[in-house]
């Protein structure tokens, strides 16, 4: 099955190395990967450049210039630029586990999007991590990350949950569903048809707006909380603005509750 691998970046080439190097040791191998930078400067493209040559990944660089915060219109961008019929979404904190992009293929089907998570590191944890690290998998092995600061907790059990495991905790998870930009997957047809992202949303749930236009679009969600595991580096969220929250969550439920399916400020306008 291809894949279009679409990770999202700000300034953060030290992470999104870490992240490059997760996805060069994929056990799936079909998938393009799309960079969606929301305005770095130089040293990440410099740094995508380098990470080219050095992993093989058909990897590439959608670039606009910083206005603020405006992740939806780069993903917007990114998604004309995808070549496959379904679509993985992630960010440049988060690193994917060896198996991360199989069980998106396996899992998809037609009708559904695909919703994970992510397990939080604190930045002790998050500045361990090296490459080396990343590519014998050992970075997310819980004995490892508990030598290296974290700490024990019930939500350790993503990453030691077996298949079968996985299975039933997916089903039973009271989480809701919710479209996570992060760790979600859906089919470039519904993406277009509710129009990709709605591009006047700033940070604040802006991912959970689109898929309830999915679902109001009639695609069910699918819960891969406990098998595609990526694990998210620590970083300053200084974007986090409560206002803007607010009302995007305002926006959102307007959505749900009108059962709006596009947006007029997405993919074409």
């Amino acid at each position: 099955m291809h894949l279009s691998v679409i990770v999202t970046t700000y300034n953060s080439p030290r992470w999104l190395e870490n992240v490059l190097w997760g996805y060069s040791v994929q056990d799936h191998r079909d998938f393009e990967l799309i960079v969606a930078d929301d305005g770095s400067t130089d040293e990440t493209r410099a740094l995508i450049d380098r990470m080219r040559n050095e992993t093989g990944l058909d990897l590439r660089h959608v670039w606009q210039e910083d206005d603020g915060f405006q992740k939806c219109r780069i993903l917007n961008k990114a998604i004309l630029q995808a070549r496959y019929d379904y679509v993985v979404f992630t960010d440049g904190d988060c690193i994917p586990r060896r198996d991360f992009l199989a069980v998106h293929a396996r899992e998809a089907e037609p009708g559904r999007y695909l919703s994970g998570g992510y397990h939080k590191l604190p930045m002790a944890t998050s500045e361990a991590i090296t490459r080396d690290d990343i590519l014998s998998g050992r970075c997310f092995e819980l004995d490892w990350l508990k030598a290296h600061g974290l700490k024990s907790s019930y939500k350790n059990s993503k990453l030691t949950a077996s298949a079968t495991q996985a299975k039933w905790f997916n089903r039973l998870t009271p989480t809701a569903c919710n479209f996570k930009g992060s760790n979600g997957s859906a089919w470039m047809s519904d993406i277009k048809a509710v129009n990709g992202f709605d591009e006047t949303m700033a940070y604040g749930g802006e991912d959970r707006e689109f898929g309830v236009r999915l679902i109001n679009h009639g695609v069910k969600p699918k819960h891969v909380r406990y098998n595609a595991i990526v694990i998210h580096l620590d970083h300053k969220r200084g974007y986090v603005d409560p206002e803007i929250v607010r009302s995007n969550k305002n926006h959102r439920i307007q959505i749900e509750k009108s059962r709006v399916v596009t947006t007029p400020h997405g993919l074409f306008k």
